[in-house]
């Protein structure tokens, strides 16, 4: 049974104590509503450290619109039941204890955050690395584990370790997809049954279109407002809106 703990100071007094010491740790850093996608990451952190632990926190920053923040699923104990004995601790600060000085000091990248997710979100990618920060400074991992949907995320995260000289090695986990094809996400539990099935053409189409242009006009065929489409490496990365939904994805090539 992972123990949770709520409190910023006791975590920072405990992080300290005899249950870390000489020992490997990963961390998996989500804002809850765990799916298969979010055990998979843990599993491959237990397999490669001695210790896990994971972080649950809805993080306000990160949020342009109040209502997906007010909408966004917490149940901290079904995540706990579902992730079982993958994890050792888990870190649930409410946002106060996060925030003590009300998102005054924050981190932003001047390049990659400000293309896709960029555009259409303003303002995201300072509150994902500012918590992401935050996090990895508390946790003081060996590992911390991340999933290459949020393929600009990822991206950016590596970038924030490497110029701030963080000791913690970001480790890139492959999707995890349903049996249709559909990159796992928390925010799948709120498609209608219609929607969900329509959402499992978003990776076809991405996967198969001859390029981007191809791409964003079979799926504004297929019934999708598109945000965006672009290539990037030997992979493609994405976001659509699905009957009102936001779903991003990124696929191999």
């Amino acid at each position: 049974m992972s123990t949770v703990v709520e409190k910023i100071a006791e975590w920072q007094s405990l992080r300290r104590g005899p249950q870390f010491a000489g020992k490997t740790i990963g961390f998996v850093p989500t804002m809850g509503a765990l799916h298969a996608g979010h055990l998979a990451l843990l599993d491959q952190a237990r397999r490669e450290n001695d210790v896990v632990v994971l972080s649950v926190f809805v993080n306000p920053a990160q949020f342009d619109d109040p209502n997906d923040l007010n909408r966004y699923p917490r149940d901290l104990a079904a995540d706990l039941a579902l992730a079982g004995d993958r994890i050792d601790w888990t870190l649930a600060p409410p946002a106060a204890e996060m925030y003590p000085d009300g998102y005054r000091y924050r981190v932003t990248e001047k390049i990659l955050s400000l293309r896709w997710e960029g555009v259409h979100r303003p303002g995201h990618f300072d509150g994902v690395l500012t918590v992401v920060l935050k996090l990895l400074n508390l946790v003081q991992a060996n590992r911390a584990y991340f999933g290459e949907k949020d393929w600009q995320q990822l991206g950016l995260v590596r970038g924030m370790a490497h110029a701030l000289f963080l000791p913690t090695v970001i480790v890139p986990c492959p999707v995890v997809r349903a049996d249709d094809g559909l990159a796992l996400s928390s925010r799948n539990r709120r498609l209608s049954p219609e929607a969900r099935a329509k959402a499992a053409f978003f990776p076809k189409i991405l996967r198969s279109a001859r390029d981007p242009v191809a791409a964003e006009a079979q799926l504004r065929t297929a019934g999708f407002v598109v945000d965006y489409v672009a290539d990037e490496g030997e992979g493609r990365v994405g976001a659509v809106r699905c009957d009102g939904l936001r779903l991003i994805d990124y696929v191999r090539l």
